[in-house]
């Protein structure tokens, strides 16, 4: 073969490898990977809901990001330890303040991204007979399990759960506290609401579930369950300096009832996490660009 053809093949070569570079680095939005930033969450839907948000985003920008699904003990020993870099959800500055207070000297609050939370015992609105905690015990006949006075929980050790027992105790209420989970509470929930039967459950707000069904706090004069919280995410000590986008990033971060219950809400409706985000980025996307680009 002649120099010169030698040449052209080479030359027509070249030119495929680079175009195919072009068209991956351009038309196929490849980036060049940043890192590994793993984020602990537990199973409560809205705390799924916005770390798989954030993997979502902070794979698109060139980071790997694996979630780590636990417990909210083992999920704050582990962002305290170094074993995991972040928790997107942390209710401050009542809440979660038993594990604030245990790991403070360990993790970093940076920004709230939520305000004008609510948690505490919920009954359906058609249970007329009682409007506040107090009334639970003048009415034990209506919310009998297996044949004693109850309170369906969620999963044990979580702070809703710890704030439930602290009021059974200081209103004297003569309830069990059924350890469960989020889903398992839930359903217990629907059961209950589509037969129009009493049932009072641990609850919170922001949560989905609002949207689906009249339900109601019941009040709460020793303030048991305490004022307002307000969500941050949290860090490992060094994550900061290591990952300073990703912080500026997330302190742009803000989300409201109307848009977080969006979200929650696909994630009920939708298959999978990852399709209930991707559905929310598609109508949102505006509204990220901001928090990345501000």
């Amino acid at each position: 073969m002649s120099e010169g053809k030698q040449f052209v093949i080479f030359a027509i070569i070249a030119a495929l490898v680079l175009g195919f570079d072009l068209w991956g680095g351009i038309e196929g939005k490849q980036v060049e990977e940043k890192g590994e930033i793993k984020i602990a969450h537990n199973n409560y839907v809205e705390n799924i809901a916005v770390s798989q948000l954030w993997k979502q985003i902070l794979e698109e920008k060139g980071y790997r990001v694996e979630l780590i699904q636990t417990e909210k003990a083992p999920m704050w020993a582990g962002v305290a330890g170094g074993s995991a870099d972040m928790i997107v959800e942390v209710w401050l500055p009542h809440t979660d303040k038993p594990y604030y207070d245990k790991y403070k000297d360990r993790v970093e609050i940076h920004q709230p991204w939520y305000e004008g939370t609510a948690l505490g015992l919920v009954v359906p609105e058609y249970v007329e007979e009682v409007e506040t905690i107090s009334d639970l015990n003048k009415h034990k006949d209506l919310f009998q399990r297996e044949g004693k006075p109850s309170i369906v929980g969620i999963d044990s050790g979580a702070s809703l759960m710890i704030l439930t027992e602290k009021a059974i105790k200081s209103y004297q209420l003569d309830y069990e506290l059924i350890e469960s989970s989020e889903p398992v509470m839930l359903s217990e929930l629907d059961s209950a609401y589509k037969k129009k039967e009493p049932v009072v459950v641990t609850l919170w707000n922001p949560h989905w579930v609002f949207n689906e069904y009249k339900l109601k706090y019941l009040t709460d004069p020793k303030k048991v369950y305490g004022e307002p919280d307000t969500i941050y995410y949290v860090t490992r000590k060094g994550f900061k300096d290591e990952y300073p986008e990703v912080i500026n990033w997330m302190d742009q971060w803000e989300m409201d009832d109307g848009t977080l219950g969006e979200l929650i809400k696909n994630m009920e409706d939708m298959d999978s996490p990852e399709q209930a985000v991707q559905e929310w980025l598609k109508n949102h996307r505006e509204q990220v660009n901001k928090w990345i680009e501000g």
